[in-house]
C-alpha cells in the first residue's frame, strides 16, 4: 500500500511531458522557402503580364500579344518542333530498347548505364557535339569539301528547322529509353521463348507481345519529352537557327533584345500555363504506368 501511494505521488509530482508542435508548423518553413523562391517570382511575372509601359492594370498587353503574327509564329513552331522531336524520341528509343534489351551483343550493359549518365548532359553539349559534325565548317562538309574542291559541303541543315529537330532527337531519345528498358526488365522473356517457338517472328513479336508492354512507358516518357521540348531553349540557341523562334526564344527576344517586358512576361505565363498543363498529364500517365 505504501509503494502504491509512493508511486503516485511520484507521478504528480513528474513533470508534464512537453505538446508536440501542431504539423502545420513543420510544414510552415518549407512552405516559406517555396513561396519566397518561386511562387513570389512567379507573382511578379504574372503581374507584370498585366501591367502595360503606360501603367496601371491592363489585359491590353495580352490582346498585343496575342494579335501579333511573332506569337502566333512562335506557337506554331514551338507545338509543332515539340510534338516531331516526341515522335521522333518515341519510334527511335523503342527502336533502340528492343535492341539494348533483346539483342545481345557485346557492351549491352554498358550501353544501358551510359544511357542513364547521358541523362545528365547539358543539351547544349550535344548541340555542340552536331555542330562540330554537321557544322558549315564541320568535319561532314569539310571532308566533302577536301574531296570535291567545293567552296562548302550539302550539310547546311543545322541552322535549319530541321537542324533543330535533329538535335532535339538526339538529346531527348534516352529519356523514353529509359522507362522502356526499366519495363522490359520486367518482362516474362518465358513469353517471347514460347512465341519464338511456336513459329512467331521477330516483327510479329515485338508487335504481340513487347509493344502491348511498352505502352505505358511509352507514354510516360512521350508525356515527359513533350514538357520539356515545349521549354527548350539551349538547343534553339546555339544551333543558331535563325529563322525559329520558339516561345522561350521569343520571350528572351521580348525582354533582353527590345527591353518589351509586359509582352515578354505575357509569353512567360502562356508558356508556363501550357507547360503546367502538360506536365499535370504526364504525372497522371507516370502514375497509371507505374513509373
Amino acid at each position: 500500500m505504501a509503494s502504491a501511494t509512493a508511486v503516485a505521488a511520484t507521478a504528480r509530482t513528474a513533470p508534464a511531458a512537453p505538446r508536440s508542435l501542431p504539423r502545420w508548423l513543420w510544414a510552415l518553413p518549407p512552405v516559406t522557402v517555396l513561396a519566397l523562391v518561386f511562387l513570389y517570382p512567379l507573382a511578379l511575372v504574372v503581374q507584370q503580364s498585366f501591367t502595360p509601359d503606360t501603367g496601371g492594370m491592363s489585359v491590353a498587353p495580352y490582346t498585343q500579344v496575342f494579335a501579333s503574327d511573332a506569337f502566333r509564329q512562335a506557337l506554331t513552331t514551338t507545338v509543332w518542333l515539340a510534338v516531331g522531336s516526341t515522335a521522333g524520341c518515341l519510334v527511335l528509343g523503342f527502336a533502340l530498347a528492343v535492341v539494348i534489351a533483346f539483342v545481345p551483343f557485346p557492351g549491352g550493359k554498358a550501353v544501358a548505364r551510359f544511357i542513364d549518365v547521358f541523362l545528365s548532359f547539358p543539351s547544349f553539349l550535344i548541340t555542340l557535339a552536331l555542330l562540330f559534325v554537321y557544322g558549315s565548317v564541320g568535319m561532314a562538309n569539310g571532308a566533302w569539301t577536301d574531296m570535291t574542291g567545293a567552296h562548302q559541303g550539302p550539310f547546311q541543315f543545322l541552322t535549319t528547322p530541321w537542324g533543330v529537330l535533329l538535335a532535339e532527337i538526339t538529346y531527348f531519345t534516352p529519356f523514353v529509353m529509359r522507362p522502356l528498358l526499366a519495363a522490359f526488365s520486367q518482362l516474362d522473356t518465358a513469353q517471347l521463348e514460347v512465341a519464338s517457338s511456336l513459329g512467331a517472328g521477330p516483327a510479329r513479336i515485338v508487335r504481340r507481345i513487347i509493344l502491348p508492354e511498352a505502352l505505358p512507358a511509352l507514354a510516360a516518357g512521350g508525356s515527359l519529352v513533350l514538357v520539356m521540348c515545349l521549354n527548350e531553349f539551349g538547343i534553339v540557341l546555339f544551333t543558331g537557327a535563325k529563322g525559329v523562334t520558339t516561345l522561350p526564344m521569343l520571350v528572351y527576344s521580348k525582354a533582353i533584345l527590345e527591353s518589351d517586358y509586359p509582352a515578354a512576361c505575357v509569353v512567360a505565363v502562356v508558356n508556363v500555363a501550357i507547360s503546367v498543363g502538360l506536365y499535370s498529364l504526364y504525372r497522371m500517365v507516370a502514375r497509371r504506368a507505374g513509373a
